[in-house]
């Protein structure tokens, strides 16, 4: 359990590193997952070409929002959008920025799909056989098939047991044909993904190095700020949790008239250090009050800073610090979520003078 523990923490403390490291198995799993699917053209007019595009597309689009589902960030970002404005500002760039970051990673494996799937040339093959050019590639004049008898056995032409046509097209000029032009697609969407990932990794960041850096500082923050809420709240039921257990063992063991009147004392600095998890929130009431305050309300990203003593003992607050952009403050809340009072904070902003 240890190891599986350091293991956890590992991958939490390097989340980008680990997304990246999804994102490479799923492209993988998405090229093994091509190489051992069973494609069966159906071989008849009008389904062909469904069935060819709905392997090309359908597949990646399932990747696509597993890579979303697999990607941590996704309820934070949910989270970030709908809640209320309260006393934090909401940046919508932050929100872009998260978006993008999740995106660009939900891509890779559905790009792989499509690439391994144009350049093998059977999806290709498959919906477009009945768009064959007869008058280039075959015989025109074969049989004075009509224009629906003729659709019809170009479609059997990716199923080579049942195909009759080779006085009409051959089929392996009209196979060679279609996925001449299928390896052509896939290497041109190829080059455009590359040339896209390194306009977006390269480029983007130059034009608007200040705005970038500002969206990715920020949504840094909203992830270690939700981590480390998650972590105090852990932290807080545990400590909360145990001192009930103990006052109910206490109380049990009185109104049972044992020999014992008290379970052992714990040692000061325990007891101090269990004290200080509970922060003061010792009810049930209070921590929900605390919990609907978090999410309605955010404090506002301020740091109080406090000058030493002059002269009289009493201490004055230093002047406020600079504000980064339109939306966030640079100044985070003194204590996370409002843990360490009682007091709920009121949702209107205090006025600057």
């Amino acid at each position: 359990m240890d190891k599986f523990r350091m293991i956890f923490q590992f991958l939490q403390s390097n989340q980008e590193s680990f997304m990246n490291g999804i994102c490479g198995i799923m492209a993988l799993a998405s090229a093994q997952m091509y190489a051992a699917f069973d494609f069966n053209c159906p071989c008849l007019p009008h389904y062909n070409l469904a069935y060819g595009l709905g392997i090309l597309f359908v597949p990646p689009l399932v990747l696509f929002l597993l890579g979303f589902v697999m990607n941590n960030n996704v309820s934070m970002l949910a989270e970030e959008w709908k809640r209320p404005t309260g006393m934090r500002q909401k940046d919508p760039a932050v929100l872009r920025y998260m978006f993008c970051s999740m995106a660009q990673r939900a891509m890779i494996a559905p790009a792989v799909w499509i690439s391994v799937t144009l350049l093998d040339g059977k999806c290709i093959l498959c919906a477009f056989s009945t768009s064959v050019p007869v008058e280039k590639l075959g015989n025109l004049s074969y049989a004075g098939l009509s224009e629906k008898e003729m659709k019809r056995m170009l479609a059997r032409i990716p199923c080579k047991e049942i195909y009759d046509g080779q006085q009409l097209v051959p089929s392996e000029v009209a196979i060679r044909y279609l996925r001449c032009i299928s390896q052509a697609l896939g290497w041109s969407f190829v080059l455009l993904m590359t040339v896209l990932a390194f306009l977006v990794r390269s480029l983007r960041p130059c034009f608007t190095q200040a705005a970038f850096l500002k969206s990715k500082y920020w949504s840094h923050y909203i992830d270690i700020e939700r981590k480390l809420f998650d972590e105090t709240c852990t932290e807080h039921a545990k400590s909360f949790a145990r001192v009930c257990i103990q006052q109910f063992f206490e109380a049990m063991n009185k109104d049972m008239g044992m020999g014992h009147p008290h379970l052992p004392e714990k040692m000061p600095s325990e007891a101090g250090e269990e004290k200080e998890k509970l922060l003061g929130i010792t009810d049930q009431g209070t921590m929900n009050k605390l919990l609907r305050s978090w999410h309605k309300c955010k404090p506002p990203l301020r740091l109080v800073l406090c000058l030493p003593s002059r002269g009289n003992g009493k201490s004055r607050n230093a002047p406020p610090l600079p504000v980064l952009g339109n939306a966030l403050p640079l100044r985070p809340s003194p204590r996370p979520a409002g843990l360490g009072a009682e007091k709920v904070p009121s949702c209107q902003p205090k006025s600057r003078h």
